[in-house]
């Protein structure tokens, strides 16, 4: 079938929207009809090579969308059901069978590469082909050829156009706090960085009834929102030391905290606001090898029993968590439309240039339903 697609082609060039031809669902593959996808820095570390997908390509794995039709062997979904796309996995390695796919051993080629497990693609155009099944969906298109497992049933009465950064972003944050720490009621909290992640984070730390939630980030108005999405103190980092800005408001130390910024100098300010025995995860991706490196101070790791974990997905199961979101959205609980504004489609370069200067938390490409 014919789709319009918006296909990256070269590093760092802009997205050019072209018409191409999908494949038809092959076994355990689910086709979609996309009605909104959001904008993640994934997606555009995959444009710009900092990942290893192959170009041309067609990216996006924030989607939602309606089964159109369903291939062999699938049975989870059936055509007209609302669904968001998430990440895929192999399902059979260990981490997968013990309930950790967001660690699959399989994850990078899986989710990266831009091919099916065995090599092939699903898009072509005039005989050349195009990746596919970026994070099993490549939803950066008006119809997406998903893996099942990356697929989520979610209820008919939520507004669908809405709902694709739950795949993705906003699990990654809120599921930090719900899942991955699963923090205890009146936790005192930390998260540095107010971008979707981390105000995402906010809302899960909200949801998991965390007592103290500070949250470090620069600028004035993500500030704002982050108090507005229920944070109870919020620390600019460039107005004193951060480890000493976050003990004046919590003295014993953060129970938990989470970084998003993958930046060096800020983790080393969360290691030196932690409690004994405190859990620190960081999820955000290193901008320079100086910041993939973290030095630590091993003694004080020995005296209070710190704790480092590293995050991917939030540690959730699409599966479970994101229809739990969606349930607490629908209740007014889960604000997270405030960190989202609708584009459309055509107009995907103009959103990730509003996202990267900040105009906008989480930037969502709106398709014809």
């Amino acid at each position: 079938m014919q789709v319009t697609a918006a296909v990256s082609r070269s590093a760092g060039a802009d997205f050019q929207l072209e018409q191409l031809e999908l494949e038809a669902p092959r076994e355990k593959e689910v086709l979609v009809k996309i009605v909104g996808v959001g904008i993640c820095h994934t997606d555009i570390a995959a444009r710009d090579q900092a990942l290893p997908t192959q170009l041309p390509a067609v990216l996006g794995h924030e989607g939602s969308g309606i089964v159109e039709k369903v291939g062999e062997g699938v049975t989870s979904v059936k055509p007209g059901d609302h669904v968001v796309l998430s990440y895929t996995s192999c399902d059979t390695c260990s981490p997968c069978g013990h309930n950790h796919r967001n660690y699959c051993n399989s994850f990078l080629p899986l989710n990266f590469a831009g091919l099916r497990a065995d090599g092939s693609k699903a898009f072509n155009k005039d005989g050349e082909s195009i990746s596919s099944h970026f994070f099993g969906q490549s939803s950066f298109s008006s119809y997406a050829l998903a893996s099942e497992n990356c697929v989520v049933k979610v209820r008919d009465d939520a507004p669908l156009e809405l709902l694709g950064p739950l795949g993705c972003g906003i699990q990654t944050g809120a599921g930090t706090f719900m899942r991955g720490f699963a923090c205890e009621p009146s936790s005192v909290v930390g998260i540095s960085g107010g971008g979707a992640v981390g105000l995402s984070a906010v809302m899960g730390a909200v949801a998991q009834q965390c007592g103290t939630i500070i949250v470090v980030e620069p600028h004035e108005s993500r500030r704002k929102l982050a108090l507005e999405l229920g944070a109870t103190h919020v620390i600019d980092p460039m107005a004193g030391d951060m480890a000493e800005q976050i003990r004046a408001i919590a003295p014993s130390g953060l129970e938990y905290a989470l970084d998003t910024t993958g930046k060096k100098v800020v983790i080393k300010g969360l290691i030196g606001a932690m409690a004994a025995a405190g859990t620190l995860g960081f999820l955000g991706v290193p901008g320079t090898p100086e910041d993939a490196v973290l030095d630590i101070d091993v003694i004080t790791m020995l005296a209070t029993g710190i704790k480092l974990k590293g995050i991917c997905e939030g540690d959730a199961d699409p599966a479970e968590f994101v229809p739990v979101m969606v349930d607490l959205y629908m209740e007014g609980k889960f604000p997270f439309d405030k960190l989202c504004q609708f584009y459309d489609f055509e107009s995907i370069n103009e959103a990730v240039e509003a996202q990267h200067r900040g105009e906008c938390v989480k930037a969502i490409l709106r398709l014809e339903a």
